[in-house]
């Protein structure tokens, strides 16, 4: 599109996130809560909607709501009720959905996020609220049937609507990154959206620049990766603006995004609310949170990305890029703490962090919590660099493979044992030096004639000469001592 045409245009985002709850049973019954199951498995009567039989209320599925709620600085509201959403479900097999309406167990609240130019920016929360999921139609098996699985009939959901503050696909990414960091943080959900349990559903309009009111809302739903959203939002706004540019009327629809194509199609025409013909569900007594159980629940709360964040570049000095690489995944934060009761160089640990750690992950494909080296075994190989006992390329190009190899050695005793203690005899590191000097006569010239840069050359040499061992720090003055004679 025409750059000058787009930068007539703002486009409005709101975002409605389905977060699967990693609770043991599912939100009204005792049937197991399992993903990978053989189909229709982990049903009973309940989830299959027998006359007579009647929802429990799942306690967790109310913790984990609070949870959520005070993380994001919600209000959480004292008394709460259930609802029915009456629709035409096919997996769902009651023929609605139990959820709330009018009563929402959160309002309000925010999510911090990042723009395309690094500045912060809070996206406003409209409500979280519990309900349960439908089954799954699978289309593609059969070539004359709609398949059917209720394994995920019934499984606990909580849908995170966001107000329409996003302005870019970019924002709405970061968005949701931020909240998949969030609910995996809470241990509330595992954020796999290729597994469905976090499903996003995108509600796009655009509006010319400086517009007041809000432009005609399309939903854009089935968007199994963060990156399809972002991808399907872009299509949407190129749409909606090349048919406002043609004087088209644009519609209050559904649309899917088709991945491989990376288009909308129309699906149907926008519900209103009262097409879902709510009412209260009688079968559900109302629920009371009292202020005793919302504080029990924040005493046990665990540090959050952005008490994280504060703690990592206000307390002990980190770059808010290394801070955030740390927090991306709970695993690895929860390693580097553990890290850091054991050193107080906090740089060198981050960078162990980022750089061996996660390329040993990367390689071998592993996660955190697979790492055969415990944080105390990291501290302690840096606390031989400190120390001036090993160089840093030492450390990790031979101390980390070896200690890969033996995970309960002792550093100290791996690097005495390799001989790549480092050598600060001032005899022994001359000889390395005059051994330089003879090998490199050319360069030994240019660095007396005035090339004093090639400092750098002559101490690669050094290393290399001393197989790592020469200390750079006492080795730096001979060096230049014995190229100045």
């Amino acid at each position: 599109m025409n750059p000058e045409t787009r930068a007539k245009y703002e486009v409005v985002i709101g975002l409605e996130v389905h977060a699967q709850m990693l609770t043991k049973t599912k939100a009204y019954s005792n049937d197991i809560n399992e993903f990978g199951s053989q189909p229709n498995t982990n049903v009973s009567v309940i989830t299959l909607g027998h006359p007579g039989t009647l929802p429990v209320m799942n306690k967790k599925t109310i913790e984990n709501a609070i949870k959520l709620g005070l993380a994001v600085n919600a209000n959480i509201a004292e008394d709460q009720y259930f609802a029915r959403k009456n629709y035409f479900y096919p997996d769902l097999p009651k023929g609605y959905q139990i959820t709330q309406d009018k009563t929402p167990i959160c309002t309000g609240g925010e999510v911090l996020i990042k723009t395309a130019d690094l500045q912060d920016k809070k996206i406003g929360l409209t409500r979280i609220h519990m309900e349960e999921d439908a089954g799954k139609s699978i289309h593609d098996v059969d070539v004359y049937d709609t398949l059917v699985d209720l394994n995920r009939a019934g499984v606990p959901l909580l849908e995170i609507v966001s107000e329409p503050d996003m302005r870019s696909s970019q924002e709405a990414y970061n968005y949701l990154l931020e909240i998949r960091k969030l609910v995996r943080y809470l241990e509330i959900c595992d954020g796999n959206m290729e597994e469905g349990s976090l499903r996003c559903d995108a509600n796009i309009s655009v509006r010319l620049v400086g517009a007041r009111e809000f432009g005609t809302k399309v939903e854009v739903k089935n968007m199994n990766s963060i990156r399809n959203v972002q991808r399907a939002i872009e299509f949407e706004i190129n749409r909606q603006i090349e048919a406002l540019e043609n004087a088209e009327t644009l519609s209050q629809e559904t649309r899917s995004f088709d991945a491989l194509k990376g288009i909308t199609i129309s699906m149907r025409s926008k519900e209103a609310a009262n097409d879902y013909r709510y009412f209260p569900e009688p079968d559900l007594p109302p629920i009371k949170v009292t202020p005793a159980q919302i504080e029990a629940i924040k005493a046990e709360m665990p540090a959050l990305p952005k008490d994280l964040l504060i703690k990592y570049t206000q307390k002990i000095g980190l770059s808010e890029y290394d801070a955030n690489n740390i927090i991306e995944t709970k695993e690895i934060a929860l390693y580097f703490e553990d890290l850091i009761q054991h050193t107080s160089n906090y740089k060198m640990a981050a960078n162990w962090i980022m750089g061996e750690i996660k390329s040993y992950l990367n390689q071998y494909g592993k996660e955190i919590n697979e790492f055969p080296l415990k944080p105390i075994q990291i501290a302690k190989i840096i606390a031989l660099i400190d120390e001036g006992l090993i160089s840093n390329t030492i450390a990790t190009q031979k101390i980390f493979p070896a200690l890969l190899n033996a995970p309960e050695s002792d550093p100290l005793q791996l690097a005495e044992s390799l001989n790549v203690i480092q050598d600060k005899n001032e005899d022994a590191l001359i000889g390395y030096i005059q051994k330089v000097i003879e090998l490199n006569p050319n360069e030994v010239a240019r660095y007396r004639a005035g090339e004093k840069q090639l400092i750098g050359f002559f101490m690669g040499q050094l290393m290399k000469v001393s197989q790592g061992k020469a200390d750079p720090k006492a080795s730096n003055a001979l060096l230049r001592n014995e190229l100045e004679k």
